[in-house]
């Protein structure tokens, strides 16, 4: 087992025997932890991760302030924040130095925490409206209707009309549009007699086909 490794294995032991019962304080896996600083509904609370490498301590561990609980934190102060926790660890480089990273934060609260707003900062409706305006549809449907709203509009307005005379002005078309003229069947099929003797006969002008 190398010195690094044995370090960090007693720096956990201790670590989690410290903070045993505290809420604030999280271990995430072997070599990363966590401690929450402020309420949970506090604009001004905030948490910091810091995570081991493998030369750690000997190294400077990760600092990291872009987990999803920062989202509402000002980019200064988590600046700020990351900046003093650098600079402390820079004096402790060779011994175990997580404990003492998170418990400098605590003097210091109010000077971290000075810059940033006491309530949400609202987004404004003309940023909300400028977003809106810039979505776009990307789904392959919405393609296709255009593709189809395309077609229908390369009617022509006479097309258009032939159209609607076809139907009964209501969208459908009138009983017997497709049936064949009896009359004009009988005078393509038979003899110029017999078609002139249905049509004598005939008491309606046409059949269904």
């Amino acid at each position: 087992m190398s010195e690094m490794k044995e370090l960090q294995d007693e720096e956990r032991e201790a670590l989690i025997s410290i903070y045993e019962g505290d809420t604030a304080f999280k271990q995430i896996n072997a070599t990363t932890f966590q401690y929450k600083y402020g309420e949970d509904d506090d604009n001004k609370s905030f948490l910091v991760e810091i995570c081991w490498g493998q030369e750690y301590p000997s190294a400077v561990p990760t600092i990291n302030m872009d987990t999803f609980y920062n989202r509402h934190l000002k980019a200064s102060v988590k600046d700020k924040i990351s900046a003093i926790l650098k600079e402390e660890a820079e004096q402790w480089l060779g011994c175990g130095m997580t404990y003492t990273l998170f418990e400098c934060l605590k003097e210091r609260i109010q000077e971290l925490i000075q810059d940033q707003p006491d309530e949400p900062i609202p987004i404004p409706t003309a940023d909300v409206e400028a977003n809106l305006d810039s979505l776009t549809i990307s789904d392959s449907n919405s393609n296709a209707l255009k593709k189809t709203a395309a077609k229908k509009e390369q009617l022509t307005k006479a097309q258009k009309r032939r159209q609607w005379e076809r139907t009964d002005h209501k969208g459908e078309r009138a009983r017997g549009w497709d049936w064949v003229d009896i009359v004009k069947h009988l005078s393509q099929t038979g003899s110029k007699e017999d078609s002139q003797n249905a049509a004598n006969s005939a008491n309606v002008q046409s059949v269904p086909s």
